[in-house]
């Protein structure tokens, strides 16, 4: 199960990207090759940004896209759901009679999990995704010198027995 769609993740690339960028409008070519998105899935993505509020769009030869909201102020969440809202689950997937006037144990802690993931990303701004990525690169370029970035492979398994 994916938390994230691939639109979304298009999206919050752009955003971020834009965020680093001076607020003067960027070709969506340009976007899509600084994001690794492709441009033909971006501009659907881009469109409903715009419809959003969060991005503005600007035609004509000096025209593109760019952000339109302060990037301190902007969550993820609203990203999120301009893009693709997370969907909550509101009855019981099993359809049980016994869940018809709740959820069950196990799709009311699923709900919960995605109300905290909702808390976190409406906590979470654009600026500090923005701010703190060339930190974590420098990191990863350090750590790349001597080693990986890709996580540890997990040691704590014994190797299966033949």
């Amino acid at each position: 199960m994916r938390l994230l769609s691939d639109a979304v993740e298009y999206g919050l690339r752009a955003i971020v990207w834009l965020a680093g960028q001076p607020r003067k409008p960027h070709k969506l070519q340009t976007i899509a090759q600084a994001t690794g998105a492709a441009s033909g899935y971006l501009i659907k993505v881009l469109q409903a940004l715009a419809k959003a509020g969060i991005i503005s769009a600007h035609r004509g030869t000096t025209g593109g896209y760019a952000l339109a909201r302060d990037p301190h102020s902007l969550t993820v969440l609203e990203v999120v759901s301009a893009i693709d809202p997370i969907e909550r689950i509101r009855s019981c997937p099993l359809r049980l009679p016994a869940h018809a006037h709740g959820l069950c144990p196990l799709h009311r802690r699923i709900d919960d999990s995605l109300a905290s993931i909702e808390r976190d990303f409406a906590r979470t701004t654009i600026a500090e995704l923005a701010l703190n990525q060339s930190a974590s690169d420098q990191a990863c370029t350090g750590l790349s010198q001597s080693a990986s970035c890709d996580p540890p492979p997990d040691r704590g398994r014994s190797p299966p027995r033949e």
